[in-house]
C-alpha cells in the first residue's frame, strides 16, 4: 500500500500531491525546485547552485525513506534554457558515482515554479532492508494499536 508523505522542511505542495510518495518498491519525488526551498530565493539565477541546493534537497529526503543516491533509477530535469546544460550537469554529476547515473531525461521547460531555473524529480529503487525496516515498523504499529 503506498504511502504519502510531505516533508517537513518544505512548504505544504500547492498542487494536489505529495512530496513523496513511498511504495514496497520505489521513491517517488515529486519535481523540487530552488523556489520549494527555504532560502533557496538567495542563489536563484545561478543554475548550478540552484541544481545542488534542489539534488541536497532530494538527497536529505531519500535518506529520511530509506535510500540513497545510488538507488535513485530515473531523473526527470527540467531546465528553463537548455544552453545552461553544461552547468546543470557538472552540479548534477557532483551528486552520483560516475560509473552508475540513473536514466533521465531533461527538457527545456520555459517556465518553472516562481523564479526557478531547474526543476529535478526522482525516482528510486528502495533496498530490500528499507523495505523490511517499514514492514517492522508496520507490524510494530499495528500490534501497539492492538492494545
Amino acid at each position: 500500500m503506498p504511502k504519502y508523505h510531505n516533508d517537513a522542511t518544505l512548504p505544504i505542495p500547492l498542487f494536489p500531491g505529495s512530496h513523496m510518495v513511498i511504495d514496497d518498491d520505489y521513491v517517488f519525488l515529486s519535481g523540487l525546485t530552488a523556489e520549494d526551498i527555504q532560502g533557496g530565493e538567495t542563489i536563484l539565477g545561478n543554475i548550478a547552485e540552484e541544481t545542488r541546493l534542489v539534488m541536497r534537497s532530494i538527497q536529505r529526503m531519500l535518506v529520511s525513506a530509506g535510500c540513497g543516491m545510488s538507488d535513485v533509477v530515473r531523473v526527470d530535469v527540467h531546465i528553463t534554457n537548455l544552453e545552461l546544460i553544461r552547468d546543470m550537469d557538472a552540479a548534477y554529476a557532483e551528486f552520483f558515482d560516475s560509473r552508475c547515473y540513473p536514466a533521465r531525461t531533461c527538457t527545456q521547460s520555459p517556465r518553472l515554479y516562481g523564479s526557478a531555473h531547474v526543476e529535478i524529480t526522482v525516482m528510486a529503487r528502495r533496498p530490500a532492508e528499507a523495505e523490511n525496516e517499514e514492514r517492522e515498523k508496520d507490524s510494530d504499529s499495528e500490534d501497539s494499536s492492538d492494545t
